[in-house]
């Protein structure tokens, strides 16, 4: 990593953020764009925690916890505008923001399995699935805990533990992304063959209104896979760049390659929130041929 955190006593970065080499992000976080990323956070952890209790579906509040957190980070967003050379805010700010989407995957994780057990197709999943569940959530753990642990260590006076924890920090996000991609790849192989060997299967909701059809949730699962995997793209790559790269320092790509995806991600759920399809019991669902 070319550039890691400075650490030294604070200079004054309203003056010219840009070249002031105790703020981290070079830029003055805006109070607008923080409002909205804010508030639109907190309507859709709402909106879900409310559908947690009315429609059930206790196994995604994995993602419920996250968004809260996920809420937190844009809290200290607003405590970063005014104290931009702040450290401790940065690091409390970025970890919030960097390590809530582990609680996102977690979910769609968990979401996978319960979808192709409600509507018995498991035999199609490329792992058998109470497996793949461990395998990914351990997955997400580890590396929740690499990212964590170089998180940790951005934010020491030693210089070489700094570039340490930047390169670890890096290397989780980058074994997130390799995982996360072989579920999605493993899930895009489930639907294909479900697809192509159990129409009855396929179509067995067609005649149902868009919001009881299962397939309406599997294409919510996939765009949420969607979202995450392009906002994994731009933390390896705006990491790979170091905390001084244009990507790290320009607000607009953090709001459209990292927060806009992400709000998608979460959002998708709202209308096709996994409770209303799947039940307690399991539904007969049959083979096709």
């Amino acid at each position: 990593m070319a550039a890691i955190l400075p650490y030294g006593p604070p200079a004054n970065s309203l003056l010219d953020p840009g070249d002031d080499p105790y703020n981290p992000l070079r830029y003055i976080p805006s109070n607008t764009l923080t409002a909205i990323a804010f508030a639109v956070v907190m309507i859709i952890a709402l909106i879900q925690t409310l559908c947690t209790f009315r429609y059930g579906a206790k196994w995604m509040l994995a993602m419920i916890i996250g968004e809260y957190t996920y809420l937190a980070g844009f809290g200290y967003r607003f405590a970063l505008h005014y104290e931009p050379d702040s450290e401790g805010i940065f690091i409390t700010e970025y970890l919030l923001i960097v390590l809530s989407p582990c609680a996102f995957i977690a979910a769609n994780y968990v979401l996978f399995g319960r979808l192709s057990r409600h509507i018995s197709c498991t035999e199609h999943v490329l792992v058998p699935v109470r497996r793949l569940t461990l395998i990914f959530m351990s997955s997400d753990i580890t590396t929740f805990l690499i990212q964590a642990t170089g998180g940790g260590m951005i934010v020491s006076p030693s210089l070489s533990q700094r570039l340490t924890g930047s390169h670890i920090l890096l290397a989780g996000l980058v074994l997130q992304f390799a995982s996360f991609l072989t579920f999605s790849c493993i899930y895009t192989r489930f639907l294909y063959r479900v697809y192509t060997l159990e129409r009855s299967v396929w179509e067995r909701d067609k005649e149902q209104q868009w919001a009881l059809d299962w397939r309406a949730l599997a294409g919510a699962l996939a765009v949420s896979c969607i979202g995450i995997l392009v906002r994994s793209c731009y933390r390896v790559a705006e990491l790979s760049q170091g905390y001084q790269g244009h990507l790290a320092t320009t607000e607009a790509f953090f709001y459209a390659l990292d927060t806009l995806p992400l709000l998608i991600t979460i959002s998708v759920y709202i209308p096709f929130w996994p409770g209303k399809f799947i039940e307690n019991g399991r539904k007969n669902c049959g083979t096709g041929g």
